[in-house]
């Protein structure tokens, strides 16, 4: 096995900062990259620059490459598609990819209603046309989402996305009918009931019902409720077992849609197709993306086929469920059941939480580790009493740890996140969180002198 990470010049190197110099020139400067790593090919779960540094990835692309990059069977899809049909609009016209997709995925969704698909390129796209669909479906005007939400920058995905300020800074006004609510953030909890996981769940329930619909707006008016059952953006928080239950009873209570944003935790990353299946839940409508596409730019909304009954023309997409992509998706489905993907996923996570967890109780700055399967934040802090944020702390380890030849990027303002792909060799997994525990072991020392 190849002796990985290797560094052979600190990055950047010399040929990462000429490009970057090209890249200032002309690239919008909205784009906010973690660092400058500057990527010249990628192969399984590791990630070569353009001056020859190797790394191990731990972030798959943004939760893109679950199944690895490059992977043959995907490759080997892609291109037999393509040398046959690169794109005909499945907005207008039919072909077999896009339909052999879809009978996977309302195969693999969660519960047992009958499902339809409808098909965009990005998980922005999936969750404006959940939104488009619950209002349609229901004629009322309201959705809730979550506090530390993300689910996209588009107008309606970003009036929904509330992780940080500078995602809605001086975009409004927003699409009005969004009424932001708490997300049971255990070991933030908002309203106090500190690392009791139930007393969080059960208050952050009561707000929704007792001071949003009794008191705020009438719930014959709310269409929807949009979550995502791991917060992604918001530092990889993980809602106790009680909650999503206890959402999906206030939905049924006041013929309310539940949708799932499925986006990043999906398709496999916690070791189950989808992360809702953690809470035993059917959601109406979820929304997928990310991993779907195996790295081509692929989005699905996933909805109950009694709801998915709106009328043509009222919304599609030209590149939407474009056959390539479709090809690559269904290739990367049978990969992770093949090679028993999801089982991994659970296994190796439950192994690093191990070690994690270990370190916490070791560290000074290792406030909360938390997570399901290749989806694990761990999250840093100042002091553990106080737990004031650490946020100089989780980007210094970042960079650290790339610089010592680890793709590892935050989530939220303080979390390291660990989403590497499900294929990742053990003994990779194993070295790269040797690495970055030395880098929190350093970064404490650093910042307690």
């Amino acid at each position: 096995m190849e002796e990985v990470p290797k560094i052979v010049v600190t990055p950047p190197g010399p040929n990462a900062r000429r490009l970057l110099r090209r890249d200032e020139k002309v690239i919008s400067p909205s784009y906010v990259r973690f660092y400058p790593l500057v990527v010249d090919r990628a192969e399984g779960s590791l990630i070569y620059d353009v001056d020859g540094n190797i790394y191990i990835d731990l972030n798959a692309g943004i939760c893109v490459m679950n199944v690895g990059h490059g992977h043959p069977k995907v490759i080997e899809a892609a291109k037999k598609q393509m040398e046959k049909l690169v794109h005909y609009s499945n907005t207008d016209f039919y072909y077999e990819p896009s339909i052999s997709l879809a009978e996977k995925l309302v195969k693999i969704a969660p519960g047992n209603s009958s499902k339809k698909v409808y098909y965009g390129n990005s998980g922005a796209e999936a969750i404006e046309a959940s939104i488009k669909l619950a209002r349609w479906y229901k004629r009322r005007q309201y959705i809730i989402a979550f506090i530390g939400a993300f689910h996209g920058r588009t107008y309606g995905a970003m009036s929904l996305t509330a992780s940080k300020p500078v995602q809605r800074k001086y975009f409004g006004p927003l699409v009005p009918g969004v009424i932001h609510v708490p997300y049971p953030y255990v070991y933030r909890c908002p309203f106090g009931s500190k690392d009791d996981p139930e007393e969080c769940s059960q208050r952050t329930l009561a707000f929704i019902e007792d001071w949003v619909l009794k008191r705020y707006v009438p719930p014959e008016e709310v269409a929807a409720i949009v979550f995502e059952p791991i917060q992604g953006e918001g530092g990889y928080v993980v809602p106790p077992d009680s909650f999503i239950p206890g959402l999906k009873k206030i939905a049924d209570e006041h013929d309310i849609l539940l949708i799932d944003d499925e986006v990043q935790a999906g398709m496999g990353r916690t070791g189950k197709w989808w992360a809702i299946e953690h809470f035993g839940v059917e959601p109406d409508i979820m929304a997928s993306a990310k991993a779907l596409g195996a790295g081509f730019p692929l989005g699905a909304m996933i909805a109950k086929e009694k709801i998915m009954v709106w009328e043509g023309g009222s919304h599609a997409s030209t590149f939407g469920g474009n056959p390539v992509s479709c090809a690559a998706g269904l290739a990367a489905i049978e990969v992770i059941e093949k090679e028993g993907l999801l089982e991994r996923a659970k296994n190796l996570g439950e192994k690093v939480m191990k070690r994690l967890n270990e370190l916490k109780e070791r560290s000074k700055i290792v406030g909360d580790v938390r997570g399901k399967g290749l989806m694990i934040g761990v999250e840093l802090v100042k002091d553990k009493r106080t737990r004031e944020p650490g946020i100089e702390e989780a980007n210094e380890v970042m960079i650290r740890s790339w610089k010592a030849g680890v793709a590892i990027i935050t989530a939220g303002r303080n979390v390291l996140r660990i989403a590497p792909p499900l294929n990742i060799p053990e003994e990779y997994l194993d070295r790269a969180i040797d690495i970055v525990e030395s880098k929190i072991k350093e970064v404490e020392s650093l910042f307690s002198t």
